[in-house]
């Protein structure tokens, strides 16, 4: 049997979509990569968890900012666009890291090197801003209303895919070849994914308002989310479990060297591990029916504050292995369900914009890691995180019981 007869991958019969597929495969096996590459970067040449947090919340800054101009973006000019001006940019950061690492630059006997990290972390952060509305918003423009939730479980699926295979492939290119190889080929891998964006169609912008000042329209985008009682209620829910849940990507390196002594190779399996949960979970999700979906954010965050809850004081391997399975089985559902719900309640000429604050999440989570990890210089990382995760969890119980508007949506 086909994917051609599977409901699972009914999304996959769009041409257009299966070329949005191929340049979401390539970027976010490069981003994920990114993410293991650059914290176990800066903190190899740093040894410090505050540098760490400091240039997590660098990129954070410029993404929570220009997210809101990225979704203006998405309202009024071709999606195909945007998708390709970021695809270029990464390139081109990518590329300068690489460059300073195989020059010497960038290693331990130059710790003062960390502000190339940190100023292609800015450039990266405001470019993921300004991409990611567009990047989310054009799904629903290629395939339709009816297979929304299924392409949005796919293009999860991807995500998770690549979380399964990229972390474990970065750590093991470290540890044999060194840090630049993963930065070459994630320059190479943008470029690629330039090249499948190019057959895109140039799709409709927005329509319904006359306003063209880009901040008259912010303003009116966030009216809009405010008088809507529903999308409000889902955005505060979604930014409050990426606050407290999102911090322990950022930290693994000091898990994996200080606690569970297991290496480069050793974070990228924990990643890794991470991904085939998020693979299960999306895999259930896009073969399910569109009910109760406000239920499962709930249920999805209480699953991910508990499992990060063991994780954060667990020093054994493979009961962290096993819990990291467990966290991507939850952040899927979370990252999934929040998205589906926004766009299938969201109105068409505001959905670029309501998408641009949800994606303020990204970055609204590195802020979290920020001050996770000054936390965890004063009480240790196990228990930074700890206490974060079970603070999730206390909240997503209280929110089933007392959110019944987000609790019955379907």
């Amino acid at each position: 049997m086909t994917f051609r007869n599977l409901r699972t991958f009914s999304s996959l019969r769009n041409r257009d979509y299966r070329y949005y597929f191929g340049t979401v495969t390539l970027q976010t096996t490069a981003m994920y990569m990114q993410t293991i590459v650059r914290s176990l970067l800066v903190y190899r040449i740093t040894g410090s968890v505050a540098l760490l947090g400091t240039v997590a919340l660098i990129s954070a800054l410029p993404e929570i900012v220009l997210s809101l101009f990225g979704g203006v973006l998405a309202d009024r000019i071709p999606k195909k666009l945007v998708l390709i001006f970021g695809q270029t940019a990464y390139a081109i950061a990518s590329l300068i890291i690489a460059v300073c690492i195989t020059v010497g630059y960038i290693s331990p006997e130059h710790p003062e090197s960390w502000w190339v990290l940190a100023v292609t972390a800015f450039f990266r952060g405001g470019i993921l801003g300004i991409v990611m509305p567009s990047r989310q918003a054009i799904i629903s423009e290629l395939v339709g209303s009816d297979l929304l939730m299924n392409a949005l479980s796919i293009n999860n699926l991807v995500r998770n895919v690549s979380r399964l295979f990229s972390p474990a492939l970065a750590g093991i290119l470290i540890d044999t070849v060194g840090f630049e190889a993963v930065y070459y080929i994630m320059t190479v891998m943008y470029v690629l994914a330039i090249l499948l964006t190019l057959p895109l169609p140039l799709t409709g912008t927005a329509k319904g308002t006359r306003i063209t000042n880009p901040f008259m329209e912010i303003r009116d985008g966030l009216k809009y989310v405010w008088r809507e009682n529903i999308l409000f209620s889902i955005l505060v829910l979604t930014m409050f479990i990426t606050l407290l849940s999102s911090p322990y990507m950022q930290l693994l390196a000091v898990f994996t060297d200080d606690i569970l002594k297991v290496g480069a190779t050793g974070l990228g399996i924990l990643v890794s591990a991470s991904g085939g949960g998020a693979m299960v979970g999306t895999l259930i999700l896009a073969s399910l029916p569109n009910r109760r979906r406000g239920l499962m954010l709930f249920i999805s965050g209480a699953i991910l504050g508990l499992a990060l809850a063991g994780f954060s004081f667990s020093s054994i391997w493979l009961l962290s292995l096993a819990l990291m399975t467990i966290i991507g089985f939850g952040q899927t559902g979370r990252m999934l369900l929040s998205n589906a719900l926004l766009q299938s309640y969201s109105e068409e000429s505001y959905r670029g914009r309501v998408m641009s604050i949800y994606l303020m999440e990204s970055g609204i989570s590195t802020v979290g890691v920020f001050f996770a990890a000054i936390l965890a210089e004063g009480v240790g990382v196990q228990w930074a995180l700890g206490s974060l995760s079970i603070l999730l969890l206390a909240g997503c119980i209280l929110g089933i019981f007392f959110q019944p508007q987000v609790r019955h949506l379907d």
